[in-house]
């Protein structure tokens, strides 16, 4: 008889559990019990920049304005929002949006809305724009400027995330992030030790990447465009073996996307008589410091996760000695200059 009656209690108190629990659920989904708060439906996105050599998240440090596209099933725009305060660098920074149950694809871009962005919208997004018309330019001033522009930094990430319907909580999701903007630095060095005056050369990089689609393609431009040093100058490299200063001369580039396979050419020129010293692919110098240590990683990763680069050319008497150059701190031997 006590078993009988512990167990009719037992059954009594589960059945009051599930009760309440299925008022709560429908309190949440119904519009019935005004006195509850709906359930939240949407998403809630977390933002990580790890798309880097270091392999780690730098979103909080670097990205300092944030612009998020959301476009339907259809590719039309539903939402804009955008964020450019301080909470970017919280790294528990999260942007939650109200939104109905269906298919979203979302487009985020580090940098545009900023007020010393140097890259805009082709065409301002509108609601009900088409996700296929969204592209990025470089602003008109930095196009061809010289002396060039020290580009703020441009990311770029996007994200496909469903929102089910009956969801009793908003849906997580992850937009990873890469950067599009590079710093090159070129130093030139004399063999013999003898300083390098920056006055003596002028320096500019030919490539065609100012136009970016909406899957953060280059698109090419009729005329392609030119990029002049944004800073020139002098540096120190220790001493010569008389004890003498090593003065390098430096001439330092801000480029948008590099692309593998794309023409890009650095050429230098005597700045008094006008003669080449030197007209190489830049791509093909860049990776290869790939080639060396990074030979698993595919050409096109190493260039976007790579956005600094420091590069030595070797002078004898004014000319450039083919054999050898220095990428971000390692020796290169070249068999062939124009690889």
């Amino acid at each position: 008889m006590y078993n009988l009656k512990r167990n009719i209690i037992r059954a009594i108190r589960s059945a009051a559990i599930g009760a309440a629990a299925l008022v709560g659920l429908s309190g949440c989904q119904s519009a019935i019990y005004d006195d509850l708060d709906p359930c939240p439906e949407g998403v809630v996105l977390r933002f990580v920049y790890d798309y880097n050599m270091e392999f780690a998240n730098a979103f909080p440090s670097q990205v300092d304005c944030l612009t998020l596209l959301v476009y339907d099933a259809a590719g039309r725009l539903v939402e804009t929002r955008t964020e450019t305060s301080s909470v970017l660098a919280d790294e528990n920074y999260r942007m939650t949006l109200d939104l109905p149950a269906a298919t979203y694809h979302f487009v985020a871009y580090g940098g545009m809305a900023c007020p010393e962005s140097t890259f805009h919208f082709v065409s301002q997004p509108a609601a009900g724009s088409q996700l296929h018309d969204l592209s990025v330019a470089m602003n008109t001033d930095c196009v061809d400027a010289d002396p060039g522009k020290d580009l703020h930094p441009l990311f770029y990430g996007d994200l496909d995330l469903t929102v089910k319907p009956g969801q009793t909580d908003y849906t997580a999701g992850t937009v990873y992030m890469m950067k599009d903007t590079n710093n090159l630095r070129i130093l030139l060095q004399n063999v013999d030790g003898t300083p390098v005056d920056p006055a003596d050369f002028t320096f500019r990089i030919t490539d065609d990447n100012t136009l970016l689609s909406w899957q953060n393609a280059v698109i090419p431009t009729a005329s392609g465009n030119t990029y002049h040093p944004w800073a020139t100058g002098q540096v120190g490299a220790g001493e010569t073996e008389d004890g003498d200063d090593a003065l390098l001369a430096f001439a330092e580039f801000s480029t948008s996307r590099l692309i593998a396979g794309a023409p890009a050419r650095l050429v230098i020129d005597n700045a008094r008589t006008g003669e080449q010293v030197l007209s190489v692919p830049l791509i093909n110098y860049l990776l290869l410091l790939k080639s060396l240590h990074f030979d698993s990683m595919g050409s096109q990763e190493f260039l976007d996760r790579e956005s600094r680069w420091n590069m030595i050319l070797f002078l004898s008497g004014g000319r450039w000695v083919d054999t050898r150059i220095v990428i971000n701190d390692w020796i290169v031997r070249l068999n062939n200059a124009e690889l």
